[in-house]
Order: C-alpha cells, then structure tokens, then sequence
C-alpha cells in the first residue's frame, strides 16, 4: 500500500510547556477528531468502565469530576476548542455522550502493547491500542447503520466525517514504565521499543485503509522527569541531572542507538523512522514537530522564566512553582505518593477525610498528581504547538492547515 495524499502529515509533538499567544487553527476544516491514547488523552473512558476519577481532579474548569485525570482540560480538549469542536465523549462512556464530531476510545493506563496483567495487578487498562481499533471499527460501521435506520442522527457522525477528520494519538509512556516496573534496564526497554512501534505503525495504516487522512502524534517525554516515576524508583544524589531528573530513566551509554540516549528519545527516534515509511516524504505537505532536545531546559532549567512571560499575557498567573512539586499529593519529597493518590480518603475515628488534597493554586504547578499535567500546563503546551516555533520547517499549524487546503 502507498500512501501519497495525506493532508496533513504525521505531527510529531512531544510535550513542553511554553507559552505563545497565537490565533486559533480554524481554518482545518476538521468536522471530527477520533482519539486513541492513555490518561493523558481520556475524557472519561477508564471512569465509564472501572469508577469516576474521584474529586478534586475536574475542580478548576468542570467544577467535578469529568472523567478526567486533570484538575480541569486537557490538551485532546483544547484542540476540540481551537478547531471550534464540543470536547470529545469517551467510547466507553454511556450516559449523556455525544458522538456527532469524533469519539475518544482512549483509556487511562492503555498500553501500545497488550499487557499479560489485570488492571487491578499492575493499574494497566486492558484496552490496548489494538483494542481501540477495533472500537473504533465497529463505531465507524455501526454508526452508520444506526444512522440509516433514522436514529440518533443528531449524535452520530456523518459518513463523510471519518475521510476527513483528524486523528489524534497519545500513547507509549505506559510501555515504557511498564518495563521500568518489572525491573527492568533501560537497555532491555528499548529493546521492546521496535516491537511497541510495529504495532503501533499497524494501527496507523489500518486507519489510512480505511479512509484517515490526518493524524496528529504524539512524541513521548523522558520518563526520568515525572515526579511518580522519581518516587518509586529511587537513585543516588549523583544520578539526579542537572535539571533535576533521574539521569538512569533518561540516559544510558553505549546503546545499540546513539550515546546517552534516553529509552524515550530512541521510541521518538525510530517512530519519526516508522513514519517516514508509511508517509513519504512531502516537503510541501509535511510539518514535523520534535522537541525532545528541548524540553529539560525549558520545563525545568528554566521554569522561573515563565513568570515573566506569564505576567506579560495572562496577568491572572505569576509562574510556575517548583516544577516537580504535585499539586494533588500527600507526603513526601513531591507532594506524592503512589498509595496515597489523588482524592484519596480514609476513615479516622469514624470520620471520612480527604488526604490528598488539591494545592491552592492549581494554576502554578506543571504537575497535577504526579503523573499528568495540569490544565495551566496543557494550555502552554497547546499555544506552544500552534506557535510551530520548534517544528520542521517551524511553521505554525495555521500556516500547515491553509497548504493542506491549498
């Protein structure tokens, strides 16, 4: 199979938080966005199938809990926004969706790779990547039958939707710290990267025989700089780096791919390889985003240079804090702690309490519990992104958007 028309090429992104007023990209056209990832893309599949993520993620925007690991949006919902589309329904989520312009089948804790463990051995979904395919196939023809039988039209996407609307993916930090879970090195974990990759360039070209023309990827982030992962595994004074990450889960030397490579730099490595494959090359059509050589400095280095920034174009902030310090935690060197997380309770003296609470200030931390952004971070990376400033060619999506419709 070749595949020569793509509209707008694969855009490899990882995340960074940066701030950059730019203009919406209306001008797409996109009538839908289909979804596939983790908890950093899940507006409320887990909570559909296995209970709702408990308050106080949802506060700052939602005012609830909406399904979401995140104190308010995320970025799956920011993009919705800025392509003037409603935030996307989960797949798995039965009450009250609305599936007219797109589906999110993500789930938080999926995997690219199928795990041989149950979601209450190791907090893995058991909706892999390859399982949200084939959500999405049976979606993509049973809506349709659905729609010919004159029912629920007004919640269900028109045939012509599916050729034309973007698809979004954000998945693959799971398998990683999946083998960092069992013990494994850095070098045995990149060793599965290929195959986590081949799997994942499958769905990809499924997806295009079947009509996608668009797709927005995802890079993955060093690991090593999460606050959970820097908890539970612990490492000497002398490998933490100078931005203040576990230098083991974010560098080796003398691997089979480059020196000093991190096991999440490699994945985003041989996934621009993967996609250079299955999308050839178009300069006219083509904008790649990578960040990786650009996020410790900027996230971490240099967080208090946001204050700056902030205060120049969003006057209610003043900055980030510290950039490692969870904003939902309780205990320890982070604010976390892995059987103490977020919205967590226990029964003291026959009293209900909430020990992990959300901080004051959502607005002023990266990190909402250890593990994924918060809503002030997703918006930076989301303006970031529209920016173009760190892609290749740095054009803005807007500008890649009207050469798609050119």
């Amino acid at each position: 199979m070749e595949f020569k028309h793509l509209t707008l090429q694969a855009l490899l992104l990882l995340e960074i938080l940066l701030l950059n007023p730019i203009s919406c990209f209306d001008n797409c056209g996109f009538p839908a966005i289909f979804n596939f990832g983790d908890s950093n893309s899940d507006t409320g599949g887990l909570s559909a199938a296995f209970g709702q993520a408990p308050p106080p993620n949802g506060e700052t925007f939602f005012h609830a809990p909406a399904g979401r690991f995140c104190d308010g949006r995320l970025l799956i919902d920011l993009i919705a926004e800025r392509l003037g589309l409603p935030h996307l329904s989960a797949f798995l989520d039965s009450i009250g969706s609305n599936f007219s312009h797109g589906a999110n089948f993500a789930t938080a804790g999926s995997t690219i790779r199928p795990q041989n463990t149950t979601i209450s051995q190791s907090g893995y979904s058991p909706i892999s990547l390859d399982v949200q395919h084939v959500q999405y196939s049976d979606f993509v023809r049973r809506s349709q039958i659905i729609r010919e039988q004159g029912s629920f039209q007004n919640l269900l996407p028109e045939e012509g939707y599916f050729s034309r609307a973007l698809y979004t993916f954000d998945i693959g930090q799971n398998d990683l710290t999946a083998g960092y879970k069992l013990n494994l090195s850095t070098v045995q974990v990149k060793a599965c990267v290929p195959d986590m990759l081949d799997q994942f360039s499958r769905v990809i070209k499924l997806l295009y025989a079947q009509g996608g023309r668009s797709f927005w990827i995802h890079n993955t982030g060093p690991v090593g700089c999460l606050p959970y992962v820097m908890d539970r595994f612990s490492v000497t004074a002398a490998q933490i780096d100078k931005y203040g990450c576990s230098s083991p889960y974010n560098q080796t030397k003398g691997n089979s791919l480059t020196t000093q490579e991190t096991a999440a730099s490699g994945c985003n490595h041989l996934r621009r390889c993967l996609l250079s494959e299955i999308f050839p090359h178009q300069p006219s059509k083509e904008t790649r985003q990578d960040l990786s050589s650009s996020l410790n400095p900027f996230l971490l280095r240099n967080h208090l240079r946001f204050r700056v920034v902030l205060a120049h174009f969003c006057n209610e902030m003043t900055g980030f804090e510290n950039p490692f310090l969870v904003c939902c935690g309780h205990g320890g060197k982070y604010n976390y702690n892995r059987f103490v997380k977020c919205g967590s309770k226990r029964v003291v003296n026959g009293t209900e309490i909430v020990l992990a609470k959300s901080c004051k200030d959502p607005s002023v931390r990266i990190s909402w519990d250890g593990t994924h952004f918060t809503e002030a971070a997703n918006r930076w990376i989301l303006d970031q992104i529209v920016d173009g400033s760190f892609s290749d060619p740095p054009v803005s999506l807007k500008f890649a958007c009207n050469r798609m419709n050119s």
